[in-house]
């Protein structure tokens, strides 16, 4: 799965981490005070007090510099220590899907400070009558069509790219069980493990991949905007005032919510697994059936449905309490924020911008953390598609084995 596609995975993966937390420590430890070593300076401009700082600033292009300057050279890194045949799409793809996913969030923080503004706009505008001018709303929504226009451009060209990343990750598995295929064409269900499970373990891994890192990046850029936000909060409802309130109560809604789930949930990875193989005997009698008319008889293909409609119906059930539960916590989790926010709405303690901020802010922090009860379904199914393949890769490994020994 991962060895056919990522050179040395195992080092890879982990040199990617240490990489990154390497990058964070110079960052902050010496980088952040030091835009003057950009090679790209963009003019200062001068802010208004009260006013935000451009979109392009002299900081964020330092940034973005530096960043693609780290992701350059993990790349020149693997270039020479551990290439392999796949090392475009592996290494480079990889990198190249790290720096847009920070590149959206970024978009994304920014977005946030625009609506807040924006909203504090429309609140003078509604409370103050002829104190902004349609010249300056309207100014304000050219200013941010420009940035979500190049976003859209960049999210469609991420979105096909992505696209032929998944398959060559496919391509790297196909090729590889191809070249075994005589030593593993007995498995059962090997046909669909090399024509399906690749499919969809290569489309999941890399929506599930996005989504992790996109979610680890997006609690990195808005945990410190919530966390001064938060300073607007007067107190939380039956406890009083609390520094960084905001994050406090993000971190213990999604804990509450991932735990809840994941108790309920607990039998889903088995029966979706338990479901693939009784799918797997059903379909392998019926293509035997196409060759042999001895095969597929009526009573045998009755006895292998029924297999199938009774796991199907066992997960039906089981889905049932699992998204009774998981939509209510979602729904629920809506008004937490609301609730959190009361006495400070009720006291008049913040403007309709800052609310607004501090709710997108929270939203974005919350999810986060919600990363697994968002994709609870989604890892069900990678689960039950890895046991698949662990199970038709382990044939190689016992082979390997049985071959080292004999040498």
């Amino acid at each position: 799965m991962f060895k056919s596609f990522f050179p040395r995975p195992r080092n890879f993966f982990l040199s990617a981490l240490a990489w990154f937390a390497l990058l964070l420590a110079i960052w902050h430890v010496f980088a952040v005070d030091h835009p003057d070593l950009s090679l790209i300076q963009i003019p200062v401009v001068e802010v208004a007090e009260g006013e935000r700082a451009p979109f392009l600033s002299t900081e964020k292009v330092w940034v973005y510099q530096f960043i693609i300057g780290g992701a350059l050279l993990f790349c020149l890194f693997w270039l020479f220590w551990g290439r392999n045949k796949w090392y475009i799409w592996s290494v480079v793809g990889t990198a190249i899907i790290l720096v847009v996913t920070y590149f959206l969030v970024q978009i994304s923080v920014w977005l946030n400070t625009w609506y807040g503004d924006f909203y504090d706009l429309i609140q003078d505008a509604l409370g103050n009558p002829g104190s902004v001018t349609l010249a300056e709303l309207f100014g304000k929504m050219l200013t941010v069509s420009y940035v979500l226009m190049a976003t859209i451009m960049v999210q469609v060209v991420f979105q096909y790219y992505t696209q032929h990343y998944v398959f060559r990750w496919r391509m790297a598995m196909n090729e590889y069980y191809t070249e075994h295929w005589q030593k593993l064409r007995h498995v059962e269900g090997a046909a669909q493990r090399v024509q399906e499970d690749t499919m969809r373990f290569a489309g999941i891994m890399e929506n599930l991949g996005s989504a992790f890192i996109s979610s680890v990046m997006t609690l990195l850029a808005f945990f410190p905007l919530l966390w001064e936000l938060s300073s607007h909060i007067t107190e939380l409802p039956f406890i009083g005032p609390v520094k960084g309130s905001m994050v406090f109560v993000a971190l213990v809604s999604a804990m509450l919510g991932t735990v809840l789930l994941a108790v309920v949930g607990i039998r889903l990875p088995g029966l979706e697994f338990h479901n693939q193989r009784v799918e797997a005997a059903y379909r392998k009698e019926l293509v035997y059936g196409e060759d042999n008319a001895e095969r597929a008889s009526p009573p045998v293909l009755s006895d292998l449905f029924s297999d199938v409609r009774r796991n199907y119906f066992r997960l039906y059930f089981n889905y049932l309490y699992f998204n009774v539960f998981r939509y209510a916590y979602l729904q629920g989790a809506n008004f937490i924020p609301l609730i959190a926010m009361g006495p400070t709405i009720v006291a008049g303690a913040i403007t309709l911008g800052i609310f607004t901020q501090i709710n997108n802010a929270f939203g974005k922090v919350e999810n986060s953390f919600q990363f697994l009860v968002n994709s609870w379904t989604t890892i069900i199914e990678l689960i039950s598609i890895h046991k698949r393949l662990t199970a038709f890769e382990s044939v190689l490994d016992e082979d390997q084995s049985l071959t080292s020994a004999a040498i």
